[in-house]
């Protein structure tokens, strides 16, 4: 079962122990690092949500698997929700760390959903009329192709949404249709 306000806690305090060790930059590489094991290995969420499997096992198999590929701290941090039988929140901890480190650092995220893939010198372009009229600073931009677009784009900025897409212009030319006073109803 999600619980954000569990997995915003244990990642605000890993966040707020990296930053006084001076480790936020490896620490966050590690979260993503886990965040990316957790989406492409279900077979590894499948393991740490069991509660047929022990939390020594666990542990050994967490520790196998980011042996060599993650530092201290953040080790030291998995070691920790295992033992406190937190374990099965790892992924959510990690999104939320991600967040976190985002939100301290600034970021805004931006996605960007077209047709088509666009260039780089359009993705310029969009991130520097973003600044520009939204004054952020750093915008990390995510694209998504969507054939269903017909054209056009969509942007979307933390609660606002931008559609300027075909197929929205086609749904609002369908409902004018569907509610146009000058076709007599026949009945």
């Amino acid at each position: 079962m999600p619980n954000p306000r569990l997995a915003s806690r244990y990642a605000k305090a890993l966040i707020d122990l990296a930053i006084e060790r001076g480790q936020l930059e490896e620490v966050f590489a590690d979260m993503k690092w886990l965040q990316s094991v957790c989406k492409s290995n279900r077979d590894f969420v499948n393991v740490l949500r069991s509660p047929v499997i022990k939390a020594d096992v666990k542990k050994k198999i967490v520790e196998a698997v980011t042996t060599g590929r993650i530092n201290e701290l953040t080790a030291a941090f998995n070691r920790l929700i295992i033992t406190k039988g937190r374990e099965s929140f790892l992924p959510e901890i990690s999104n939320a760390f991600i967040e976190a480190y985002k939100e301290e650092k600034n970021i805004h995220t931006v996605r960007l959903t077209t047709a088509m893939p666009v260039s780089e010198a359009t993705k310029e372009a969009i991130v520097a009329q973003i600044k520009k009229t939204a004054g952020y600073q750093h915008i990390e931009l995510e694209e998504k192709v969507n054939a269903d677009l017909i054209g056009g784009f969509v942007l979307q900025i933390g609660d606002k949404l931008v559609d300027a897409s075909i197929a929205y212009d086609l749904r609002a030319i369908a409902k004018q249709f569907e509610s146009n006073e000058f076709i007599y109803k026949i009945r």
